[in-house]
């Protein structure tokens, strides 16, 4: 009857879950991030090594599995080397919509499963053949399928958004609102719910597919209408949020198959992914609702209008003043933002580290938490670069140090450092910033004068302690290493 047990079969797919367990706990730190990414390959290979393995056993006790099983190896074939590819090739600064595109397919994964489950489930070994589903099953995959088709349709909008170089509108970052869109919203979903009770209390051994595909076509239209209104600055939290909706739709499935693998790893990742997206929203003062309902969309879209306003002028240096500034000074602190991703220059900027540090200047890195486009962006920038963990400090143990430093250095970083997040009528009002107006002097590195993700005017930069150098951020850093 096979030759692997049930028992051993569960008993696997638990040392997978704690791999992934050790996985989230190594990865909150980037001390221990590699050898959490080290656990988290261990326990998918071991369950999917434990998957083929029962789809043999389902194959030594039934006949007509050989299309599936070479179906999964065409699959294992063709999506290994994508992925394999897209590991090696994807630029840091493409991270973000990358991990969006993951979610995506994680939420059709899971209709796909659905819509099968429903068609087959005799091959789910949900029902026997000629039964109905059971009502504790339908319920979850009506649960399953709503959330992995929102997760899909969001999943895609988010990654044209972060990606930001398509001319289609709602790939654009500016929030696309219109009137009555929330109340659309709240009838679509209304709608969505009623045609799933439909479906879960039909009864008759004949699935309902009307209201079940009804519900599934209103539900991958929800995901794109709550995500067209948040704005560029929100995205960050949109990317968290939808890796937990995508973790949800995972253990909804799991539950309806009966898979133990399935119901933790998704449970992880959806509970991880929601209080990162709390977390998010604290660091930022956003109402985790709100962001949701596109509430900040129509902020950004007038901070928009606003910043668009006539140049003011700012001083303006060259790499060889900062250069002589930072190297005369005792401290420096050193704020990454995504300019510094997109130049790539975070290897130039360690050797900068490096010659000031030979020089007697004490240098520190300091990290917002939303700096970037997804949660985490500055910190593995950093340590691509092999930057000392011990130089890297989190934004609530270094905004006591700007006051006593001498230099703040912002490379490519905006609204992380606006101080218009103490006005209380500002858009971004309350907001958590880096301190970097109470140094002595600040040296900011931007290729123009162009707002962040906010759309807002960065007062930093007319500061009469700021000193502004224009120009990739690479070159620039270069040009500092040589001068210092």
């Amino acid at each position: 009857m096979g030759f692997i047990s049930m028992n051993l079969v569960t008993m696997l797919y638990l040392v997978a879950s704690v791999c992934f367990i050790q996985a989230l706990k190594g990865l909150s730190s980037p001390a221990t991030a590699r050898k959490g990414n080290a656990f988290g390959m261990s326990g998918m290979a071991i369950a999917f090594v434990t998957t083929i393995a029962l789809i043999l056993k389902l194959k030594s006790e039934a006949a007509g599995l050989g299309v599936g099983l070479g179906l999964v190896a065409l699959g294992v074939v063709v999506g290994g080397a994508i992925g394999a590819y897209l590991a090696k090739t994807v630029e840091m600064t493409k991270m973000p919509e990358l991990v969006a595109a993951m979610h995506s397919l994680i939420g059709l994964a899971a209709v796909c499963i659905a819509v099968a489950a429903v068609s087959e489930p005799h091959a789910f070994n949900i029902a026997a053949v000629g039964e109905a589903l059971p009502l504790g099953n339908r319920i979850e995959l009506f649960i399953g399928t709503f959330v992995g088709a929102i997760t899909f349709s969001g999943s895609v909008i988010a990654f044209g958004k972060l990606a930001g170089k398509y001319k289609f509108r709602l790939f654009q970052g500016a929030p696309v609102v219109f009137q009555g869109q929330h109340i659309l919203n709240l009838v679509l979903a209304l709608i969505m719910v009623a045609l799933g009770l439909a479906f879960v209390f039909a009864g008759g051994v004949q699935p309902a597919w009307t209201p079940f595909i009804l519900m599934t076509a209103i539900a991958f239209v929800l995901g794109v209408l709550i995500i067209i209104p948040i704005g560029g600055a929100d995205m960050p939290v949109v990317v968290s949020m939808l890796n937990s909706y995508s973790g949800w739709a995972a253990a909804g499935i799991g539950f309806s198959l009966n898979n133990s693998m399935l119901i933790i790893a998704g449970s992880l990742v959806g509970s991880s992914g929601a209080i990162l997206s709390y977390i998010m929203c604290k660091a930022m003062n956003r109402s985790f609702f709100n962001v949701i309902l596109g509430g900040f969309g129509g902020d950004a879209a007038a901070a928009s209008t606003a910043g668009a306003q006539a140049q003011r002028p700012v001083k303006s240096g060259s790499a060889d003043d900062a250069a002589f500034l930072m190297s005369n000074a005792e401290t420096v602190i050193i704020v990454p933002g995504y300019g510094l991703a997109v130049a790539r220059a975070q290897h130039a900027l360690k050797e900068l580290v490096e010659k000031l540090t030979e020089h007697g200047v004490t240098v520190k890195y300091a990290i917002h938490p939303v700096a970037g486009r997804m949660p985490g962006h500055m910190n593995v920038l950093l340590a691509e670069a092999e930057v000392p963990y011990d130089q890297v400090f989190e934004m609530e143990d270094v905004n006591g140090e700007f006051a006593q430093a001498d230099v703040a250095l912002i490379l490519g970083a905006n609204d992380v450092v606006n101080p218009a997040a103490k006005d209380p009528k500002s858009p971004i009002a309350g907001m958590p910033i880096l301190e970097a107006y109470k140094a002595k002097t600040v040296i900011v590195n931007k290729r123009s004068m162009a707002s962040g993700y906010a759309g807002l005017d960065n007062e930093l930069f007319y500061m009469d302690k700021t000193m502004m150098v224009f120009g990739d951020a690479k070159k620039i850093i270069e040009e500092m290493v040589k001068a210092v």
